[in-house]
């Protein structure tokens, strides 16, 4: 039982009498008597002061406006309480102190001439010794109790819902996407302080560093608590209260330290998970998926379904940790709709039906990627050349996803001018391009307007603002230089070809 006044009172051999109907449950960290006119420089926050009076005329009435000054002075140091000792100085306690104290909402008490002052001082000390020795033997015993918790098979789900009955309160896990992971007891929080809670544990994630801070709600207030080491943070733990004492703090500091235990064991396991998941993708990149597929059923779940598509994605180093905890996630959450791999890339296998968790990765954290088309398990390897085919194009534009698919329609020469073919056309057309330069001649951007209107004088003159026999002419021109047959299909297609390869011309 914490010392309060109301402990105070409840002791029939101190005889105290309540005067005002302030609230008699309000804690009293210590007990003061002073006589002085203004104690408060000698005085806390939570204490509680006695006095004899002696700081008012003892020959005449005590004033309103001198009770109300020194009431005034007590409650703005943060007094909870005063007790006046009567047949001292005065017979009984003066009725402008009691007013002041109603008027402030300050408990008064009296203290009868039979009970000393150090009795009562005594009293509410020993009360706050027994409190803090429960409290102290309270947290002994919850930090066996969470300690045996750990051992339990489930040994951190065990852990919470251990602190959860030991603190009476709502306790939950925020894994490492922000979302609330575990919780005891379940759906204990209303679902417009669960939003607000993901929300800034998520922020806290993102930060990326060690913290702890108090939430408060419309309805109550949280604790919450980084798990992991600063630049790898494995979740929050979240507590429904805003304020803990001294023993409360020391239980959860017990249980951060057991959760974080568990998490960086979890860590160890997905170190290996890993190593397997990176050898199961080279065994299907070489196309032996019925070793993979019965390894991945036994761990994971069964493989995505036929057709499959395979996306190859960019994560930088810093990511590629909270990236993975959270397919690990995505995985357990969903069994036979992803299988990933983190190798020279991350790649994901996805059903091609349902590509969803691609987009919602690169989405999430603003990646690269590039995705295959569909394929079935034996022709893997060519849908990971794809994919990774496709990822060399998204890195030349903004995040997102690029396609292969959209690749192969934009046929075979529009890729030229992402190989190293560049050399090779400036090299093809230099007969052309130098002449330009030396004579003044255009014949490079007629050359080019001609085979982009299918070699047709009359229409490359027309946009040329030119007449055809011009046309004509610097066409014939440009093929002497070049040394090529212009009629023939192949030397249109490598001149063609050579332009595409080098747009800028």
């Amino acid at each position: 039982m914490p010392a309060t006044l109301r402990s105070l009172l409840d002791r029939r051999d101190l005889r105290l009498r309540m005067l005002t109907d302030a609230d008699p449950d309000v804690p009293i960290t210590w007990l003061h008597s002073s006589d002085l006119p203004d104690p408060t420089p000698f005085l806390g926050t939570g204490q509680a002061l006695l006095t004899t009076g002696t700081q008012f005329d003892s020959d005449a009435e005590v004033s309103t406006e001198a009770a109300d000054a020194y009431v005034r002075r007590l409650t703005d140091r943060g007094v909870v309480a005063l007790g006046f000792g009567t047949e001292v100085v005065r017979a009984g306690t003066p009725d402008a102190l009691v007013e002041a104290c109603r008027a402030h909402g300050l408990p008064l008490f009296e203290v009868p001439y039979e009970t000393s002052f150090i009795a009562v001082v005594q009293a509410n000390a020993e009360t706050i010794a027994r409190d803090a020795n429960a409290r102290s033997a309270w947290a002994l015993a919850a930090q066996r109790a969470i300690s045996l918790a750990a051992l339990r098979p489930d040994g951190l789900g065990a852990t919470l819902a251990e602190l959860s009955r030991q603190l009476d309160c709502w306790v939950g896990l925020l894994d490492v996407s922000g979302r609330i992971d575990r919780e005891f007891p379940a759906d204990g929080i209303p679902s417009d302080e669960r939003e607000q809670l993901e929300a800034e544990g998520a922020r806290l994630l993102r930060g990326g560093q060690r913290a702890s801070l108090p939430m408060s709600t419309a309805t109550g207030g949280f604790t919450l608590q980084t798990l992991g080491s600063g630049g790898h943070l494995d979740g929050v733990l979240a507590i429904a209260t805003g304020s803990l004492d001294q023993a409360g703090r020391e239980v959860v500091t017990a249980v951060i330290a057991l959760a974080g235990l568990a998490l960086q064991q979890n860590r160890e396991l997905a170190r290996a998970r890993g190593l397997l998941r990176t050898g199961l993708l080279t065994m299907l990149s070489f196309g032996d998926p019925e070793v993979v597929e019965t390894t991945s059923r036994e761990l994971w779940g069964p493989l995505p379904t036929e057709p499959i598509r395979v996306a190859a994605i960019d994560v930088p180093d810093h990511q590629t940790d909270s990236v993975v905890d959270l397919l690990e996630l995505w995985v357990q959450e969903s069994p036979g709709q992803l299988f990933f791999a983190v190798d020279d890339a991350l790649f994901l296998c996805v059903s091609a039906e349902d590509p969803r968790p691609v987009e919602r990765l690169t989405t999430q954290y603003g990646l690269h990627a590039g995705l295959s088309d569909g394929a079935g398990y034996g022709y893997f390897g060519r849908a990971r050349a794809e994919a990774v085919q496709a990822l060399d194009r998204s890195r030349e534009g903004r995040p997102g996803i690029v396609e292969f698919g959209d690749l192969a329609r934009d046929g075979v020469l529009a890729h030229l001018a992402h190989t190293d073919a560049a050399d090779i056309a400036r090299a093809f057309l230099a007969p052309v391009t130098e002449h330009d330069a030396a004579a003044g001649t255009d014949l490079t951007r007629t050359l080019r307007t001609w085979l982009e209107q299918n070699c047709e004088y009359d229409r490359a003159a027309q946009v040329l603002g030119v007449h055809r026999h011009t046309a004509r002419a610097r066409i014939e021109h440009a093929a002497r230089l070049l040394d090529r047959d212009l009629g023939l299909f192949a030397t249109r297609a490598d001149v063609w070809a050579a332009f595409v390869a080098l747009p800028a011309a």
